[in-house]
C-alpha cells in the first residue's frame, strides 16, 4: 500500500494572539503537524515560544506584501514600501514587481533579516520556509529566494501546484484568476529552485479547500484525487514502483479564532480574511473526528518537514 506523509500546515503563525491560540488548540488535538511563522506578525514572539513549549515544528512564512518589513535600513526608504510605509499588499506587490518598481537586492535584504529574526526568536534556522500570499514564486523574487534559502541551507519549500484546481467550479472567477497566476508562476519556479537543490512535497493542496471552501468532504477528495493523479504518473527511473513508495503532501491551512482589531496584524492591523468568520470554520472542519479517521483508514501519516 502507498504510504502518504502529510504535512498539515497552519500559515500565518504569529499574525495576532488569536491565530496562535487557534493553531495551537489545532497542534494539540492532532489537526495541525507543521507550523510557519510570520515573523514580522505583532504576536510573533509569543509564537515562537508557544513553539518551544509545546514542540511544535516550525518555518519561516517570508513576508514581503503585508505590513511592515523588519530590516532597521528598509524602514524608512524602500521601493519595497508604499506611501503609507508599508508593503505594497498582495496584489499592490505584484503590480510594483510588473512594473520594475522593485530593488531586488532590497528583497535579499529583507528576507535575509526575517531568516535571521526566526533564528533569534526560536533558536535555529527553518526547516522550511515558504511565501506569505505566493510572494516567494514570482518572477525575479524566485531568484533572490532561492539563493538565500541555499546561503542558509533550507532544504524545504512551497511550490503551489494543486492537482485538480482547474475542476474546483466553487471557486469564484476572479479567485480563480489570482489562483491560476499563482500555478503558473509556480511552474515557472520550478527549475529554479531544483538549480538551486531545493525541495518540497511531491504534492500541494490547500488554494480549493480555503476559507469558507474547506470542508471535510474537499480534504477528502483533493486528497485522493491527488495521490491517484501522482500515482497514474509514469513510472521514473528514481522511483520505478510508484506504489511501493512514500507519497509527500503538504495541506496549506489557515485556521484561529478571528482576529479583534486593533490587535493582530503584521503593522497596519488584521486584514479582512483574520477578522472573518472563515479562520473558525477552517479551525472547526480541521478538528472533525471523521477527517482523521479518513487519515487512518488510507494509511496517512501526519508529519513536518524535519520527518521527511
Amino acid at each position: 500500500m502507498l504510504q502518504v506523509k502529510l504535512i498539515v500546515t497552519g500559515d500565518d503563525f504569529g499574525y495576532c494572539p488569536r491565530r496562535n491560540q487557534g493553531i495551537v488548540d489545532c497542534f494539540l488535538a492532532g489537526a495541525v503537524s507543521n507550523v510557519s511563522l510570520l515573523v514580522n506578525g505583532s504576536a510573533a514572539v509569543d509564537a515562537a515560544k508557544l513553539a518551544r513549549r509545546y514542540n511544535i515544528p516550525i518555518g519561516l512564512h517570508a513576508n514581503l506584501s503585508e505590513g511592515s518589513p523588519v530590516c532597521e535600513v528598509l524602514k524608512t526608504n524602500s521601493s519595497l514600501l508604499n506611501q503609507d510605509g508599508f508593503f505594497h499588499g498582495k496584489m499592490g506587490f505584484r503590480t510594483a514587481l510588473s512594473k520594475g518598481l522593485l530593488n531586488m537586492s532590497e528583497v535579499k535584504q529583507e528576507l535575509k533579516a526575517q531568516v535571521e529574526l526566526f533564528h533569534e526568536l526560536t533558536g535555529h534556522l527553518p526547516p522550511h520556509m515558504d511565501g506569505h500570499q505566493h510572494v516567494h514564486v514570482l518572477p525575479e523574487v524566485r531568484h533572490i529566494f532561492a539563493e538565500v534559502l541555499e546561503e542558509y541551507g533550507i532544504k524545504y519549500t512551497r511550490v503551489p501546484i494543486e492537482p485538480g484546481l482547474h475542476n474546483c467550479d466553487w471557486i469564484p472567477p476572479s479567485l480563480m484568476d489570482f489562483y491560476l497566476g499563482v500555478e503558473e508562476d509556480s511552474f515557472n519556479t520550478v527549475d529554479v529552485f531544483t538549480r538551486h537543490g531545493i525541495r518540497w512535497p511531491d504534492i500541494y493542496i490547500g488554494l480549493s479547500t480555503m476559507g469558507k471552501n474547506m470542508s471535510v468532504s474537499n480534504i477528502w477528495s483533493a486528497i485522493d484525487a491527488a495521490i491517484a493523479d501522482f500515482t497514474a504518473k509514469a513510472p521514473s527511473p528514481a522511483h520505478p514502483t510508484p506504489e511501493h513508495r512514500t507519497v509527500t503532501i503538504e495541506l496549506m491551512v489557515h485556521p484561529g479564532y478571528p482576529s479583534v482589531p486593533p490587535v493582530g496584524g503584521c503593522g497596519e492591523g488584521p486584514d479582512d480574511f483574520s477578522q472573518s468568520w472563515e479562520r473558525l470554520h477552517e479551525l472547526q472542519t480541521l478538528m472533525k473526528p471523521e477527517l482523521q479517521s479518513h487519515y487512518k483508514t488510507r494509511n496517512i501519516q501526519l508529519c513536518s518537514f524535519k520527518d521527511l
